[in-house]
């Protein structure tokens, strides 16, 4: 069951656009076809090589084995991610800032036999979040709740992770981390995945402002995290950047049946440098 946090979610004209575009499940083919492979529901992109095999696949079988292979890289990032969170035991609380569908969250508790909350403005997503975790049989761990990362409601201290997985170019980041030092325990980590543009190189590039036009998100430069991060006492102790490992996986969705059509401005700016791919992990002190 979910709970809604005090106050307004929804507290802004972009937010009410930006719940109905998440609400509406029409663009989000791709996530949902990705997702029925093995019930694991995605919101995010992949990482890895890819296997050549799959692209020398007879003509009646290439599509399928191509979209196996784009869920395997998705899920292998989420992978990373889990991979930095430190060191979890059954008796600690994570948080999954903007939880999409729940795929990572379920993941989680997996994993660590832990409690997982994941936040999102959705009601659509927290809907099929939480019956996701229902069938899995970790709804007792893992809830979904109708929340503001910005404002969750959740008490002080509550959790020795949270995690962002490309959910960041959606609010401001000072306001973000803010909202993060207070939730996390002494000691406790941040992990986020993001992607961000280039300020060595200037303003936005024109792919940089197609990404956000396509998704309604303001994507921010990567200086904005570290500064962001410093203000509230979240220092990096890891940060990888993944754009040579994200490559393959746009490539190969741009040769799939689930192509969406911004994948062009993907490879666009990750191949002019406007355009960064990054892991980073900051410890609470």
């Amino acid at each position: 069951m979910s709970t809604t946090a005090p106050g307004n979610v929804i507290a802004t004209a972009y937010l009410a656009d930006l719940a109905a575009y998440w609400n509406n499940k029409t663009h989000d083919g791709i996530n949902l076809r990705l997702g029925d492979l093995d019930g694991i529901y995605h919101h995010h992109y992949g990482i890895g090589e890819v296997d050549p095999a799959v692209l020398e696949a007879p003509d009646d079988i290439r599509d399928e084995l191509i979209i196996r292979e784009l869920h395997r890289l998705e899920t292998a990032q989420a992978e990373v991610l889990l991979d930095s969170l430190g060191r979890i035991g059954s008796e600690d609380r994570l948080l999954d800032a903007g939880s999409g569908r729940g795929g990572t969250s379920i993941m989680a508790s997996a994993r660590f036999g832990c409690r997982v909350d994941g936040v999102t403005i959705s009601e659509y997503q927290v809907g099929f979040a939480n019956e996701q975790a229902a069938a899995r049989g970790c709804g007792d761990r893992v809830r979904f709740h109708l929340r503001n990362m910005l404002d969750t409601g959740f008490p002080d201290r509550s959790f020795q992770a949270v995690w962002t997985n490309e959910t960041t170019m959606y609010v401001d980041l000072f306001e973000l981390y803010r909202e993060f030092n207070r939730l996390l325990r002494p000691g406790g980590r941040s992990v986020c995945i993001t992607g961000c543009y280039n300020d060595v190189l200037g303003p936005k590039s024109a792919s940089v402002t197609r990404i956000d036009e396509h998704y309604l998100c303001d994507i921010h430069p990567r200086s904005r995290y570290f500064e962001a991060l410093a203000a509230n006492h979240l220092v990096p102790i890891r940060v990888l950047d993944l754009t040579p490992q994200t490559v393959p996986y746009w490539e190969l969705r741009d040769r799939s049946s689930v192509r969406t059509g911004i994948e062009p401005s993907f490879l666009t700016a990750y191949r002019e440098e406007s355009f960064h791919y990054l892991l980073i992990v900051a410890d609470r002190i």
